[in-house]
């Protein structure tokens, strides 16, 4: 069976990890200098710690670490790659825009290593589910097949290196663009006292969004301090779109806003309404 490494054992890595070792695989990672909880997750997973030449052993290297990590970590690898006599498949799971990722593929291509551009679509994986989608692009694809071998929904997307990335761009401008925009309308309704005219009024004539928003909000809270990088991600994507750069720029200072303690009135007020929505969803 395959050994996988990956950097970090966060929410998503260790998830990924635990799917990876149940069907069988040897999962490497790095748990020096992490905190105690995520060592402990780390463990739970089945992940087995090393140190950074350690990693060299696996047959692939999944980097998921935050958006603004993402270049660092490849620059602390790259030496130790072009070192090593068995080198992994880098493959780079990060929320980051097409430029960066060919960057990170610059670091790592004069290694020797094979280098895969990855998007992972979804939330962690859970027992008895699917998902997440992991999509990779890139010269050589094929190398990611024992991923897919062990359990993970791996999709091939054409185009080479940024492809993968441009798809996960995409998609989490629609999906966090529209969850800064509900949030901000709905913040702005409730200033003016229309907060519960704003939800009827959804539940009334817009039930989708009515049950996403139900659902999406909450879930926000706690992550916006992480979305605050994707979003200048984003609009670095967009290039010389200087109205999209705006749009995603104003979301990253509502996320970055939405995570300062002092915004605790407004968190309240955007959980009290998803709250509300959940509450008068039909049976």
């Amino acid at each position: 069976m395959p050994t996988i490494a990956i950097l970090a054992a966060g929410a998503m890595g260790s998830a990924l990890a635990a799917r990876l070792t149940e069907n069988g695989a040897t999962v490497l990672t790095v748990l020096d200098g992490r905190s105690s909880a995520t060592q402990s997750r780390a463990r739970a997973a089945g992940m087995i710690g090393t140190d950074l030449v350690g990693l060299m052993g696996a047959d692939l290297l999944l980097s998921i670490v935050p958006p603004a990590e993402a270049e660092p970590l490849a620059e602390q690898l790259a030496p130790i790659l072009a070192t090593a006599t068995r080198k992994p498949v880098y493959v780079d799971c990060n929320a980051v825009n097409v430029v960066t990722v060919r960057r990170i593929a610059d670091l790592i291509r004069p290694t020797g290593a094979t280098f895969l551009d990855a998007a992972i679509i979804g939330l962690p994986p859970k027992p008895g589910t699917r998902g997440p989608r992991v999509h990779v692009s890139g010269d050589a694809p094929e190398t990611a097949r024992p991923l897919r071998d062990l359990g993970v929904d791996l999709r091939v997307v054409e185009g080479g290196i940024g492809a993968a990335s441009a798809l996960k761009m995409s998609l989490a401008g629609i999906n966090k663009g529209l969850t800064a925009l509900a949030s901000i309308m709905v913040l702005a309704a409730d200033r003016a006292g229309a907060g519960d005219a704003l939800r009827a009024e959804l539940a009334e004539n817009e039930p989708e969004l009515f049950a996403r928003f139900a659902r999406n909000l909450p879930d926000m809270i706690p992550k916006a301090r992480r979305w605050v990088a994707e979003m200048h991600e984003i609009g670095a994507f967009l290039g010389d779109d200087s109205d999209g750069r705006q749009v995603f720029s104003g979301a990253a200072g509502l996320y970055a806003r939405l995570s300062d303690p002092s915004s605790d009135n407004e968190r309240a007020t955007l959980q009290a309404f998803a709250t509300a929505c959940g509450s008068s969803q039909p049976e």
